[in-house]
């Protein structure tokens, strides 16, 4: 009997069960990442046999990619319970002394953006993960006492979009370290078309094609541009998800062909107009536009960066002869050319 506990949401109610529904039941209904999927199946399979636990597992790469709904595959499949929470709700060991000693054997503690862990949570956790044991503080001052604990064993799942940010200890402690990629338009059709199906939404090929050509490679802001494309359709046409209606609905929205909004434009317009199309911090872009530096960093220049509107230099950022072309400007000689050494 699988036993599955999840806590802690982190998303609006109207998203959270919206999204929820869209999820998949099974590994194999995930679709995309083949080769993470592949090596975790295995993994699971391996674990199932010997009747063990799963190593640690560590995902990385942009939100919206499909993390949190992994670690909650991993669990249904290995049918055990998950306990989730996040690096910046943790405040104090106690924090971490509740969750561990919740476990039963072969649970599993997802951490989102573990990254955002506390120094000393970090270091709480080495002896967790390499020894299943803890050693429980009890007073202050010359009173105090050190209780050590035995844990049962579990297997940690640590989600990032800041792989660099993670300690050597804490990465080296992860049996399984797997990268999340932007999806292919052609994966991101498939998820569409999957949940236009579950949300009941009539939709055409090339209503699915359009949503997903413009969904930034991201399988979360697929559904999240599908949920607003079918109330168009409810509104402005006839239900019915055509790739005219798609267009419009997207064009209201201000979603362009490249999967470019409001933001994006205002960040590349912002380092081309302000800034002579860079190099420029992000500290400065961040405070002319108006958002937290590590929202532009995490959420929007990785796919600016790959869609190549956008290179991170040592010098700061610069808009490419792409990013002037997609606004209709001209770019100056030898713009763009500056590369990480």
């Amino acid at each position: 009997m699988t036993r599955l506990q999840v806590t802690t949401p982190e998303a609006l109610p109207e998203e959270t069960s919206a999204d929820a529904a869209l999820r998949p039941s099974r590994l194999d209904e995930f679709v995309g990442q083949s080769q993470v999927k592949a090596s975790l199946q295995i993994a699971i399979d391996a674990a199932r046999a010997r009747g063990d636990t799963l190593d640690h597992t560590l995902f990385f790469g942009p939100p919206g990619l499909g993390k949190t709904t992994l670690a909650m595959l991993m669990a249904r499949e290995m049918g055990v319970q998950l306990r989730t929470t996040s690096g910046p709700v943790l405040e104090k060991a106690g924090d971490l002394v509740g969750l561990l000693t919740s476990l039963k054997a072969g649970d599993m503690l997802f951490i989102d953006e573990i990254h955002r862990m506390k120094p000393a949570l970090e270091e709480f956790l080495y002896s967790a993960m390499e020894d299943f044991r803890i050693d429980v503080r009890i007073g202050d001052g010359p009173n105090a006492q050190t209780i050590p604990m035995t844990l049962e064993k579990f297997t940690l799942i640590g989600a990032t979009t800041r792989f660099g940010l993670l300690t050597p200890p804490m990465r080296a402690r992860f049996g399984i370290v797997e990268r999340l990629g932007f999806y292919p338009p052609d994966d991101l059709q498939r998820i569409v078309t999957r949940s236009a199906a579950i949300l009941g939404v009539p939709v055409e090929v090339e209503g699915t094609a359009e949503i997903a050509r413009r969904s930034r490679g991201t399988p979360r802001v697929a559904n999240r541009l599908l949920r607003r494309v079918r109330d168009y359709a409810e509104v402005k046409a006839d239900g019915r998800i055509s790739g005219a209606v798609a267009n419009a609905a997207l064009g209201r929205l201000n979603v362009d062909e490249f999967g470019l909004d409001d933001m994006d434009a205002r960040i590349l317009t912002t380092i081309i107009e302000k800034f002579g199309g860079g190099p420029v911090g992000l500290g400065t872009v961040a405070v002319a536009v108006g958002e937290d530096a590590g929202t532009l960093q995490d959420v929007y220049e990785p796919y600016l960066i790959q869609q190549g509107f956008l290179e991170r230099t040592q010098r700061g950022r610069c808009a490419t002869a792409l990013a002037y072309r997609r606004f209709g400007l001209t770019p100056p000689p030898g713009q763009a050319t500056i590369f990480d050494a």
